[in-house]
């Protein structure tokens, strides 16, 4: 019996030790950042910088001469409109107010433009009353600074399928930019539906 308590015993302390070993061998949980740090990254996401202020020359009261392409080849509506755009949230994002005619009807749309400083890429969101949908897009300038490139996806609701759109912003001058934007059509290819230029009121 006591035999059987004694190797009892020196079983135990010897997982015991083991154990310890292991531990003292395993390596520390990793830390998380200091209050310090995750104070300074959150201010370097939060805080507009030079990405934003690009946006600048596009601020202001504009008057739009609009062409829309309803088909691949078919003539081009021609239509006027105008747009009020006015930074928001601080100098975070660029918000834009239009009010034209399609097709014979009232059109009204928002769109809101900003930079993600830990993307470090442009996004866009616009809706319409020409529909129920919000149209999401992710860009970045050129290395001239005056020419951005969007891409986005919507939902063709007549085919059910995904459609590809491309749009492109050129700032001309400060006075005048160009926005233009292409859709995949039925046969899958891309076509120009959208131009409008705008020229700031004096």
């Amino acid at each position: 019996m006591m035999r059987t308590r004694i190797l009892c015993a020196l079983a135990l302390g010897a997982a015991l030790s083991a154990s310890a070993e292991e531990k003292a061998k395993a390596p520390e949980p990793a830390k998380g950042p200091s209050q310090e740090e995750m104070t300074k990254a959150w201010q370097a996401y939060a805080t507009p910088g030079d990405a934003h202020k690009k946006l600048d020359v596009l601020a202001g009261s504009w008057t739009v001469k609009m062409k829309s392409w309803m088909a691949p080849g078919a003539p081009p509506e021609e239509t006027e409109g105008t747009s009020e755009q006015k930074w928001v949230l601080g100098g975070r994002y660029l918000a834009q107010q239009y009010d034209g005619k399609m097709m014979g009807q009232p059109f009204n749309g928002m769109g809101y433009t900003g930079y993600d400083n830990y993307k470090k890429k442009y996004q866009g969101v616009w809706i319409d009353n020409a529909g129920t949908g919000m149209m999401m897009s992710t860009g970045s300038f050129d290395k001239t600074g005056k020419v951005m490139r969007f891409t986005a996806t919507m939902d063709d609701f007549m085919t059910g399928r995904k459609t590809t759109v491309k749009e492109t912003l050129t700032i001309v001058d400060a006075d005048t930019h160009r926005f233009e934007m292409w859709m995949s059509g039925p046969d899958g290819k891309m076509f120009k539906t959208l131009e409008g230029v705008y020229t700031r009121k004096k």
